[in-house]
């Protein structure tokens, strides 16, 4: 569609959460409700887009401005009801096609926006609500019809009896010609119950000045499900987690235990990869084909490359490349790469670090800001010393090295190709090729010393 608008109202303090965090911020899987209003509006073909804010409205247009691009806003000082936040959006919404969408409704598609858009301009209407059916209405703004045709929208609180039995119910998502909307709002008023001023009640005034309003019909009301509670917000938890594990699963995926694995909207799975349960897959990462991932391993921005096996670990913005295995309970930390044919094992941390091909590191080694050649070996209870309390230094680490149990290696420190150190080792000069460094005390036995400390 042409010249098509997005105003997302997000200016809500949503008491019912019973939290300081602003509603609209509140994350389903690793995404704030909001964030991903903005994103199926993006991925309909919107381009411009204004975000009504209110309660705590820094801190909403700071996490928002974080993670998008040209993002406009308007701020709703007072919440003088959903018509008077869409006012605030000033001259955005002086022409073309203005969507209005829920900050609160994260389950809302491209798709669903694409075929009300579609709708709307096919049937030139002045305005299309989008309803939905429900056997239990309760809570909802009812869609009163004449015969088939747009009659009004009452609030729930206004109904009379007989409105109150009416299953079909608003979702509060509107499609306008904004001269229909602008039009609309010089005679919108707030004589109701609550004081506010309605959006629904503009839909009334367009059909009595003649103009045509539609009404789309939800195929699914997942989709416009409100999240006014934690209660509300576990819900739509479930219903995203089931929608990106089928598709993943229908993709060639296979999910072992769908209930207990988490994974994000941005997240990307190859076929032939098995996840195991108690995953938690975030952010942009990627998998290869025929990885192994899990159980119980969180894996966060990180690319994996096919054939990697990963038990029990956590991988924050790393890299693992093919061949690999990882875990259990191993610790990659940002900026950590990590070569085909590794081994990086059970209670290993790795920070900012190059671990080219063939390499080893098998149980209970740090390495941090180290660059570490192909098909070395590490020996249990390494560490790299790379901080000295001002600055920190990198290691450097040739090819076919072997590090002995214990080692420390004081940054910045190099450890020339096949060189070795003894276990228990403290290094802090450079270790020439070919060369074995021995750097501790030597032993003394100190014969009869136990009969003497005791007297």
């Amino acid at each position: 569609m042409d010249n098509l608008k997005v105003v997302i109202l997000a200016a809500g303090q949503g008491t019912r959460m019973k939290s300081d965090v602003p509603k609209v911020l509140h994350r389903v899987l690793d995404k704030t409700m909001v964030g991903y209003v903005i994103e199926a509006s993006q991925e309909a073909g919107a381009k411009d887009i204004c975000v009504v804010v209110g309660h705590q409205s820094a801190m909403v247009k700071n996490t928002i401005k974080d993670m998008y691009d040209d993002i406009q806003f308007a701020v709703q000082k007072e919440q003088l009801g959903t018509g008077h936040a869409v006012m605030q959006a000033g001259d955005f919404i002086k022409d073309g096609n203005i969507l209005v969408l829920c900050g609160d409704t994260p389950l809302i598609t491209a798709e669903t926006i694409g075929k009300l858009c579609d709708l709307h301009e096919s049937q030139n209407n002045s305005v299309t609500v989008v309803s939905m059916v429900v056997d239990n209405p309760t809570g909802y703004g009812r869609i009163i019809r004449d015969n088939d045709s747009f009659a009004k929208i009452v609030e729930q609180k206004d109904t009379n009896e007989e409105e109150a039995k009416v299953k079909e119910v608003n979702t509060g998502v509107y499609i306008f010609k904004a001269d229909a909307l602008n039009k609309a709002f010089e005679k919108l008023g707030n004589n109701n119950s609550q004081g506010e001023y309605y959006l629904t009640d503009t839909l009334e005034i367009i059909k009595n000045e003649g103009g045509n309003v539609g009404i789309m019909v939800a195929e699914d009301d997942k989709e416009f499900m409100g999240v006014n509670s934690k209660l509300h917000l576990s819900q739509a938890i479930a219903a995203m987690k089931e929608r990106i594990n089928t598709k993943l699963m229908i993709d060639g995926v296979t999910i072992t235990d769908p209930a207990s694995t988490y994974i994000g909207k941005d997240v990307k799975i190859a076929p032939d990869t098995i996840i195991y349960p108690g995953c938690m897959l975030e952010g942009k990462t990627v998998i290869g084909k025929s990885c192994i991932i899990g159980p119980n391993t969180r894996i966060s921005s990180s690319t994996v490359d096919d054939c990697v096996t990963i038990q029990m670990s956590v991988l924050l913005d790393a890299k693992v490349k093919s061949f690999t295995t990882v875990g259990p309970f191993a610790y990659l930390r940002p900026n950590s790469c990590i070569g085909e044919h590794c081994r990086i094992g059970d209670f290993v941390e790795i920070k900012n670090s190059n671990i080219d091909d063939g390499t080893k590191v098998s149980h209970l080694t740090y390495v941090g800001d180290s660059d570490v050649g192909k098909c070395v070996n590490f020996g249990c209870g390494t560490v790299t010393v790379n901080y000295d309390g001002k600055n920190k230094y990198r290691c450097k680490i040739g090819d076919e090295v072997f590090i002995g149990c214990n080692t420390n290696l004081v940054a910045p420190v190099e450890v020339e190709s096949r060189a070795y150190t003894a276990a228990g080792s403290t290094i802090t000069k450079k270790v020439p090729a070919d060369s074995l460094a021995i750097a501790r005390a030597r032993q003394e036995n100190k014969e009869g010393w136990r009969k003497k400390s005791n007297k």
